[in-house]
């Protein structure tokens, strides 16, 4: 009688940089950091910004004010709105540095790497640090260990990056984490997501635009839009807060 095979959950931290970020241009300039927690907003045209949630710290607050400032002038990012209170989420003792300031802040979302890592199966699962002019990613893996040198290769062929594995370790888990995130999607969300997937939505250059997906599927544009970034937030962030 054969025995079961156990299923192997992979994390893997990544340092990393890529071409066209606010956050990395910003942090290599300047002292302080950011942790990069989700996008909470969809665009609802072609070639419009994304919101997303981020969380500058430092030692000082003459630290963090200096960092702010380097990224409201930044080229690469929009409009910077700082909260008074937190947003939705618990104080974490994890949060490095003294001080801390929580931001909503506009950028195009063609400069993000996240749906380049989906994409060859790297799962965020925990919020992003930017430090020094790299990012750090906490990421499970969706295929087996075997598979991640060659999987960060081809993210570093086609989003332009350098990664270096800083970490790697293969722990016993109930399911493949991406297949767990994928269960938390709508029915329609799935739909949408496996076709631009499927399509090349992800590539780049893209394989197909929004107005295409939404053709083929019979919505609008703005529909497409609205569903396929409810499942990208629901894919690509652990503290995911119950978006429909």
């Amino acid at each position: 009688m054969g025995r079961s095979q156990s299923v192997h959950g992979t994390r893997v931290t990544l340092e990393l940089w890529h071409p066209n970020c606010w956050a990395i241009e910003s942090t290599d300039r300047v002292g302080g950091g950011i942790l990069a927690h989700a996008i909470y907003t969809a665009p609802t045209t072609e070639g419009e910004s994304v919101n997303g949630l981020f969380t500058a710290f430092g030692q000082t607050v003459d630290e963090v004010e200096g960092l702010i400032e380097e990224i409201r002038e930044s080229p690469l990012a929009g409009e910077v709105l700082e909260l008074q209170e937190r947003f939705g989420r618990r104080q974490s003792s994890s949060v490095p540095g003294n001080v801390i300031r929580e931001f909503f802040l506009e950028y195009d979302p063609q400069d993000m790497i996240c749906p380049t890592l989906l994409e060859h199966g790297f799962v965020h699962s925990a919020p992003v640090r930017i430090q020094n002019g790299q990012e750090y990613w906490e990421v499970g893996f969706a295929g087996e260990r075997e598979g991640v040198q060659a999987e960060i290769d081809r993210v570093c062929e086609d989003g332009d990056a350098e990664i270096t594995v800083e970490s790697i370790t293969s722990t016993p888990t109930g399911e493949p984490e991406r297949k767990h995130r994928m269960d938390t999607l709508t029915s329609t969300q799935r739909e949408v997501f496996e076709l631009a997937r499927n399509r090349g939505y992800y590539q780049w250059p893209r394989g197909v635009s929004t107005r295409e997906l939404a053709a083929e599927l019979d919505v609008s544009k703005t529909t497409l839009l609205d569903h396929l970034r409810k499942a990208e937030s629901k894919l690509l962030d652990p503290d995911d807060l119950g978006t429909c």
